[in-house]
């Protein structure tokens, strides 16, 4: 990794308000629950669905790996951790179809 790429992952990183360590058996996302094009909740590597509040709190508590805590306009969401490589980004992975509380 070149010194731009590393200050670029830096520099996002610094965009999270919180980077959880997981646990050891923490869940990984799998997919996105979407509502008008909007991420309302998330599906984990056990099937289950979350909405975004309770993926908020569970990666918190460690149960979900490579993401952190990120906030906009008050409302705390989960972010990839930067990387450096796109393909296990967030926004790459599958929008599955499920209604979240």
């Amino acid at each position: 990794m070149n010194i731009q790429e590393n200050t670029g992952i830096s520099s996002a990183r610094n965009t999270l308000d919180d980077i959880p360590t997981p646990a050891k058996d923490a869940k990984e996302i799998t997919g996105l629950v979407k509502k008008g094009g909007k991420i309302t909740g998330y599906q984990l590597s056990d099937d289950r669905i979350v909405n975004k509040a309770e993926g908020v709190a569970l990666a918190k508590a460690g149960g979900i790996a490579g993401v952190g805590i990120a906030h906009r306009k008050g409302t705390e969401y989960l972010k990839s951790i930067p990387d450096g490589t796109d393909d296990n980004n967030l926004s790459h992975l599958p929008t599955v179809k499920a209604s979240v509380k």
